[in-house]
């Protein structure tokens, strides 16, 4: 099933120069980039795209974070692609995440793990239209 999800690199990422490892991850697990352009949220923004998260411990260091400084969002798309590039990231704590993946290479701490992505179809479709209009999209 073909599919579409959203991928943040973080500030860490964009700051640790790791912005063409991620994408070359990405590409070369077959799912193709639609879209992609470089932010930097400020706080407001930050707490918009993670109102989800509102009320629970880590929201308000996960929101500093996120407008810290420039990130990357993509809009990736491609066969299972929420479920591949889950896999791709790895756990969101990198010392549980598997060897080989993006966190368990890159990752620092459990807030500093390099990307973000859709975790459901329902918070893909929320996610993508947070960053991008129909127009930013490349649909073939």
């Amino acid at each position: 099933m073909i599919q579409r999800t959203l991928s943040i690199i973080k500030p860490d990422g964009v700051s640790r120069n790791l912005i063409g490892e991620v994408i070359k991850r990405i590409e070369s697990a077959g799912l193709k980039i639609i879209a992609m352009k470089m932010i930097r949220m400020n706080k407001v923004q930050a707490k918009g795209f993670y109102q989800v998260h509102e009320g629970k411990p880590f929201y308000e260091s996960l929101t500093d974070f996120m407008s810290s400084g420039p990130c990357v969002v993509m809009v990736l798309e491609g066969d299972n692609a929420i479920e591949k590039y889950r896999k791709l990231m790895g756990a969101t704590d990198y010392r549980m995440a598997e060897e080989g993946t993006i966190r368990r290479e890159f990752a620092t701490d459990i807030e500093k793990n390099v990307v973000h992505g859709s975790d459901s179809p329902e918070s893909a479709h929320f996610e993508i239209g947070y960053f991008f209009n129909q127009l930013e999209i490349i649909n073939e």
